[in-house]
């Protein structure tokens, strides 16, 4: 059985977010014009959608497995990033409906998973120093400081 981290939990629940609004755009662009508003370049939604679900398949799938990497998570945390910010921006520009700001809601909710699930909930960022997994594996615990009082 797979022990998973709080990582590994926020590359699932990303993962699964971005395969079914990324499958959705590509699949039935027409229902997902109907919610997020018309679009001039279908193609874009599309290419958009193809990168979202590619994103989404490797978080959900390294998540599963217990390999969330620092990479992976950093990738998912800029993803989610960079679409709050595009969808925040272009909404305040008037150029896509207010609704993107239900996205742009879910994606900074991601962002603020990320940075507690790499903190682990000490205050400091995990090391990657060898734990369960092997080197480059995060850690929801960190071990306690050499020298330190216990």
């Amino acid at each position: 059985m797979t022990t998973r981290t709080a990582p590994d939990r926020v590359g699932v629940a990303q993962g699964l977010f971005y395969a079914a609004t990324g499958v959705w755009s590509i699949v039935d662009a027409d229902s997902f014009q109907a919610v997020t508003g018309p679009k001039t370049d279908v193609w874009l939604v599309k290419t958009v959608g193809a990168l979202v679900t590619a994103v989404g398949g490797a978080l959900a799938y390294a998540g599963a497995r217990g390999r969330t990497t620092p990479e992976l998570a950093l990738v998912g945390a800029g993803c989610a990033a960079a679409l709050a910010a595009v969808d925040g921006v272009y909404v305040a520009r008037r150029r896509i409906p207010p609704v993107y700001l239900l996205d742009a809601a879910a994606e900074m909710a991601l962002v603020a998973a990320w940075g507690v699930a790499l903190r682990g909930g000490r205050g400091r960022p995990n090391d990657d120093t060898g734990g369960r997994g092997g080197p480059g594996r995060l850690r929801e615990t960190e071990p306690p400081l050499a020298g330190a009082a216990q």
